[in-house]
């Protein structure tokens, strides 16, 4: 059973909408990718595009959206952004649909 985290049997609009939009987020290969290489470290922009083989524009458009959602922060770093994950929940989830998809 799925406890919610207050008592009321139904969840609210903005919940149903919350976990509709991270859940299309986390249906998108490209932000897989990008979540997954960022739970392994922090990254920039450009790094991110290097190590994906990924548009810079294609990346940052994908951290946007990603950012809207808190699902990754970033800080600054001279001229640079360096992001992060910011929601352990979606990434632990992330990592168990991951293991889910390998496992025999």
């Amino acid at each position: 059973m799925i406890k919610s985290s207050n008592n009321d049997k139904e969840l609210n609009e903005e919940t149903l909408v919350t976990v509709a939009q991270t859940f299309k987020a986390l249906s998108d290969p490209t932000r897989i990718r990008i979540l997954y290489l960022l739970s392994q470290r922090e990254c920039s922009v450009t790094e991110i595009a290097e190590q994906l083989s990924l548009g810079q524009s294609t990346v940052s458009h994908q951290l946007r959206l990603l950012k809207n959602l808190r699902l990754v922060k970033y800080k600054r770093s001279g001229k640079s952004l360096i992001y992060s994950p910011d929601d352990q929940h979606v990434m632990s989830m992330l990592e168990q649909s991951i293991h889910h998809a390998v496992h025999d």
